[in-house]
């Protein structure tokens, strides 16, 4: 059986970290998003794997090749325009031969979930058998109504708030069998202008095609739609890894809990970390800075002297630099954070942190919230970021400034200095 894995979409709720790499390649746990999802296919016992790209396709297929170093067979298949989850299906009926899986490749969920699927599939041999899991606001999600607690009797899409016939979502993770194809023409583009895969699903249902549901615990699933998600992603994956410590710690430094440390990386003397965490090849942390749980530390980070790094995820390259705090933040490749920088992550009313999303003020639900820096954001000594703030690939933020609000790309923001227009006396 092959897996199809739909990796198209831009992930727009989450820029600026998606101006320069497509979603599925945002790094938790030490690795890509996709990765994740294609070692539970491997899992499953499923090798042969069909990638849908759309956005950025390229950096997809530069970072996983073949597929033949992960022990994969990995081809990749452009949707030529992003026109839903049924369009992006239908463009690979030519590729699959019989039944097959298909897997939203944005999403985090636990190895054996996606076992759990194949397996019903097979004992069974329904027409389809979708994953659905727990949520809080099924209002935001497609919602299954079940019938003998396992057979679905329709889907409803983004149900009125207390209409919703159950909690259950779609949680991405189906078994489908050919008649898929079929369904997929049948059906018309929603007022989005999209085509629907649960609108061929709910075909298969309205000619009493049986379409089982496979529940997923809603601790072995994750959906990172907004920022914030990455960081909940981030210590979902950490605390589900196996860690080991490979590089070099200097005595004098102490690791505490599971803490995984790469070949090439350093530890320096009087660091304390704390674990989960992961310490990518090639970064260098301390001497006597504090590495707090939940953190990610990718490739060639440097975390100089006398720095706190607090469930953050930091990228390939960065620099942070002496006596810094980054605290529930996302630093992008190559930012340069000068001495003393620091991300604040609590409002002073103790309240929620809200981001601004797509053009929207939206509430996070979090108590703790720091700063969101693009690629190659570079700071001056002592800039000082405000909880929730935002801030645009390539842009320069100067000494002492304050971010109060989001920057753009491609911007400099400084402290203006006026003249002494005092005068002396006569």
């Amino acid at each position: 059986m092959k897996a199809v894995v739909l990796a198209a979409g831009e992930g727009a709720r989450l820029q600026p970290i998606t101006a320069t790499r497509p979603k599925h390649l945002i790094q938790v746990g030490g690795k890509p998003i996709l990765e994740h999802c294609l070692d539970a296919l491997k899992f499953s016992g499923i090798t042969e794997v069909v990638v849908v790209t759309h956005y950025m396709g390229d950096a997809i297929r530069r970072y996983f090749g073949d597929g033949e170093s992960r022990g994969l067979k990995i081809s990749y298949i452009e949707q030529a325009e992003m026109l839903g989850t049924g369009n992006a299906v239908s463009v690979v009926e030519p590729y699959v031969d019989g039944d097959f899986v298909l897997v939203y490749g944005d999403l985090l969920f636990a190895r054996e979930a996606m076992a759990d699927v194949v397996r019903l599939y097979e004992a069974e041999k329904p027409a389809a058998v979708m994953a659905v899991v727990p949520v809080e606001k099924p209002e935001s999600y497609g919602v299954v109504e079940l019938e003998n607690e396992k057979t679905i009797r329709r889907i409803v899409e983004k149900p009125v708030v207390g209409e919703a016939p159950s909690n259950l979502a779609n949680a991405g993770l189906y078994v489908l069998s050919e008649e898929i194809f079929g369904k997929i023409k049948q059906t018309k583009a929603s007022v989005r202008g999209e085509w629907e895969l649960t609108d061929a699903v709910s075909l298969l249902i309205d000619d009493d095609k049986t379409v089982l549901s496979s529940k997923v615990s809603e601790a072995d699933w994750f959906d990172v739609g907004r920022p914030w998600d990455l960081l909940e992603a981030n210590s979902w994956a950490l605390r589900r890894m196996e860690h080991n410590v490979y590089g070099t710690v200097e005595e004098g430094a102490h690791l505490m809990g599971p803490v995984t440390v790469a070949e090439t990386a350093r530890i320096r003397s009087g660091a304390y970390i704390e674990g989960p965490c992961f310490i990518g090849e090639g970064s260098d942390i301390g001497p006597n800075c504090y590495i707090r749980s939940c953190t990610s530390v990718g490739k060639n980070v440097r975390v100089g002297n006398a720095c706190e790094v607090k469930n953050s995820l930091i990228m390939d390259g960065t620099h942070v630099g002496h006596l810094s705090y980054v605290g529930d933040s996302i630093l992008c490749e190559r930012c340069n954070l000068a001495a003393g920088a620091i991300t604040a992550n609590l409002r002073l009313d103790d309240g929620h942190v809200k981001m601004i999303v797509k053009g929207e003020v939206v509430d996070s639900g979090r108590r703790k919230l720091g700063a969101i820096l693009g690629d190659d954001v570079k700071t001056g000594i002592n800039a000082l970021f405000m909880p929730g703030v935002k801030v645009g690939t390539n842009s320069w933020i100067g000494a002492n400034f304050t971010v109060h609000k989001d920057v753009p790309a491609d911007t400099i923001v400084l402290l203006r200095q006026d003249a002494d227009r005092s005068k002396k006396s006569s």
